[in-house]
């Protein structure tokens, strides 16, 4: 089972990367390749750091809470593969005592 290293950007560099997406004259695909990051990820990113802000309006960000649902997720998958494992387990040494 092999586990594939998500890559994790600053608020810096994608702010950084939507402004120069946004004033370029290429194509976002383009200049995504140029950043070495998925076209999708980077679309998400204008929409999300291009949003026009309205005036006196907090912007609340919820980026907490994804990231607590990723975690969240990840974690309740490994138990559920765990609870597996022992409920086999416990069925195979159960089969041997009969």
């Amino acid at each position: 089972m092999s586990q594939e290293k998500v890559k994790t950007y600053t608020a810096e560099f994608r702010e950084s990367a939507v402004k120069l997406a946004n004033e370029s004259d290429k194509p976002i695909a383009q200049t995504a390749r140029e950043l070495g990051v998925n076209k999708n990820t980077l679309h998400t990113w204008i929409n999300k750091y291009s949003r026009p802000m309205a005036p006196g309006k907090t912007v609340r960000t919820d980026d907490h809470l994804y990231e607590e649902l990723k975690r969240l997720k990840k974690e309740n998958a490994r138990l559920i593969e765990e609870r597996d494992l022992l409920k086999k387990a416990a069925a195979y040494f159960a089969k041997d005592q009969r």
